[in-house]
């Protein structure tokens, strides 16, 4: 029985990685949910891998299972999601508990990094969970995902980040892409001041990578490596769906950053290099076909 994308054998990944990004002076973050998507993220360049599950959903927590895999095949950091469910960021007292448990989980299985966000209700960083679970990471360093986009006041609520601890945040500037957003990134780097990571995520493209390097001063940045790909079902049931189509893996983004889609066969490999080419003349530029969708 054959299973798709299966591979031949099981040797850990050894081609050099992140090289591209450092090379450019930044650093490159790549979402990912399957190990196979990890692997290519570290073939392409990435830098570091954020591990999560549920992309439709913007990111929820992996299997253990995914990790523990994760880390047999690549070499670079995998930050691992930390979010009970899709929707809000405001959590129940059992939806904390499964957060707290998970980060232990992350930790034990060899986690290099955790990735998470709390609200209260009126839109402010829940400062008394954030300490309880920053404090369960540790040694380990925290970033806070894009519930930072979601908050009531940007500029205090990263003063809130930087008195809690957190290394980075992620933020796509409370906007519907980066680009969109590149204003109040930059205005959060320069209050900044090199004291906690900001770092622009959401819609990043090889469109507009460059764009948003120069007009932010960032030195982080996010991106999903996303594609369609055909199923390797021979066996087919029409009329019959498990999950949505892939149309909602694409966001509303402005007109001249989307692209159709379309039968694809070229790989997260292909989409992080390219990415990469724009910033560096020296590398040559491709002939394939890339998709990039946060």
């Amino acid at each position: 029985m054959k299973r798709q994308g299966a591979s031949s054998g099981r040797k850990r990944a050894r081609i050099p990685s992140g090289k591209a990004g450092a090379a450019n002076g930044f650093l490159m973050e790549v979402c990912v949910d399957s190990v196979e998507s990890a692997v290519n993220a570290e073939r392409g360049g990435a830098d570091r891998i954020e591990l999560c599950s549920g992309l439709v959903e913007g990111g929820t927590t992996p299997s253990m299972g995914v990790l523990q895999v994760v880390k047999q095949y690549v070499q670079i950091p995998v930050f691992v999601m930390i979010r009970p469910r899709g929707g809000d960021f405001l959590y129940s007292d059992r939806e904390v508990e499964v957060m707290k448990a998970d980060i232990r989980l992350a930790k034990l299985y060899g986690a290099d990094g955790l990735v998470f966000g709390a609200l209260t209700e009126d839109g402010h960083i829940d400062k008394e969970l954030c300490m309880s679970l920053i404090a369960i990471c540790r040694p380990l360093p925290v970033t806070f995902h894009r519930a930072f986009d979601m908050v009531h006041d940007p500029m205090a609520a990263l003063e809130t980040l930087l008195t809690l601890g957190f290394e980075r945040v992620l933020t796509s500037g409370c906007d519907i892409s980066a680009l969109e957003g590149l204003p109040l990134i930059k205005r959060l780097i320069d209050q900044a001041k090199g004291r906690i990571v900001v770092m622009p995520g959401g819609g990043i493209t090889d469109r507009n990578l460059q764009r948003i390097l120069e007009g932010s001063g960032a030195t982080e940045f996010h991106c999903s490596a996303r594609l369609a790909r055909d199923s390797g079902m021979k066996f087919r049931i029409t009329g019959c769906k498990i999950c949505e189509t892939i149309e909602l893996l694409r966001p509303s983004l402005p007109a001249s950053e989307k692209r159709p889609l379309e039968n694809e066969t070229n790989t997260q490999v292909n989409v992080l290099r390219t990415l990469f080419e724009f910033l560096d003349p020296s590398v040559p530029k491709a002939s394939y076909i890339h998709r990039v969708f946060y």
